[in-house]
């Protein structure tokens, strides 16, 4: 039996398994950002929910008052 091809050079990286960590799902740039700004969401609803009830409950309260 004949031995098969051998693939080209290109193939052979011998830095191939230390470089195959920059191509993990964890680094990609999507992930990056979604985890660059822990708590951001939870900030922004937090913050909404403080403006709305200042604006809309509490300034109706005050309108009375004066």
């Amino acid at each position: 039996m004949a031995n098969p091809p051998s693939p080209p050079s290109l193939f052979r990286d011998p830095w191939a398994k230390k470089d195959a960590w920059r191509k993990h799902p964890v680094f990609a740039k999507r992930a990056m950002l979604g985890s660059m700004f822990p708590g951001f969401g939870v900030a922004v609803v937090a913050f909404t929910t403080y403006v709305l009830v200042d604006n809309l409950i509490l300034s109706k309260d005050n309108e009375h008052k004066h």
